[in-house]
């Protein structure tokens, strides 16, 4: 089964290049049909002339460029025009252990529709802030809350799905951002399709870029409009 592995990336021209071809190195052990595609979010920086270098340089690295933000079009984006039979992504600060990435694989593979790191399971390994922690921990109690759901962690950025979440739910997910994880996971399970929640070590990323207050504003009211539009 051909895999994609997608990494969204905005103004990441510091670690684009370093995180490629680790994610290249691991693909390679793993996989014998694989595609590693850069997808850019709007970047003002040199990523996306380090995304083209790279396609160069690797015949198994492609590109593409959207002119506009938003890590979940870009997603959206990726994982419809590619040919492979299971799509993945995980942020390009690698906070998540690349030795998952088989685990997140095999799960498609065994019949899974989606799968997912979490970062809340028994067996996660989590370095993390305190503040960080609590915030995940309570957007998490409020997707059961409001949205009933079964899974403990919406937002890790290390996901996989198949061919047919591609065609058949991907179209329905109305975000376009940050809360494109939660809307997949939440609609794929109220529609019916089959998740597989994998623990994972997990590394907070120091720099990261996310405005924390902004990015949960948002959030709560996607849940309602999700709330709202489950209901109907």
């Amino acid at each position: 089964m051909k895999v994609c592995v997608t990494l969204p990336v905005y103004n990441e021209q510091e670690q684009l290049e370093s995180s490629a071809l680790k994610v290249l190195e691991i693909c390679k052990k793993n996989y014998k049909d694989f595609e590693i595609l850069i997808a850019d979010n709007a970047s003002t920086d040199a990523t996306l002339d380090i995304a083209k270098k790279l396609s160069k340089e690797y015949k198994q690295i492609k590109y593409i460029h959207l002119p506009q933000k938003g890590r979940g079009r870009a997603l959206k984006t990726a994982w419809q025009s590619t040919d492979a039979d299971i799509m993945c992504y995980m942020d390009i600060d690698l906070s998540t252990d690349l030795k998952h990435l088989k685990e997140l694989t095999d799960a498609i593979e065994k019949g899974y529709d989606i799968s997912f790191g979490s970062r809340h399971l028994k067996e996660s390994e989590l370095e993390r802030s305190f503040k960080r922690d609590v915030l995940s921990k309570g957007y998490n109690f409020l997707l059961k809350l409001f949205l009933n759901v079964d899974f403990k962690d919406a937002q890790c950025g290390f996901k996989a799905i198949n061919k047919k979440v591609a065609t058949e739910l991907l179209p329905k997910i109305s975000d376009n951002e940050w809360f494109f994880d939660t809307e997949l996971l939440v609609k794929g399970q109220r529609f019916g399709y089959k998740l597989k929640e994998i623990p994972v070590k997990w590394t907070e990323d120091k720099g990261s870029t996310v405005k924390i207050w902004k990015t949960v504003s948002n959030y709560m009211k996607n849940i309602f409009r999700l709330r709202k539009e489950l209901k109907q």
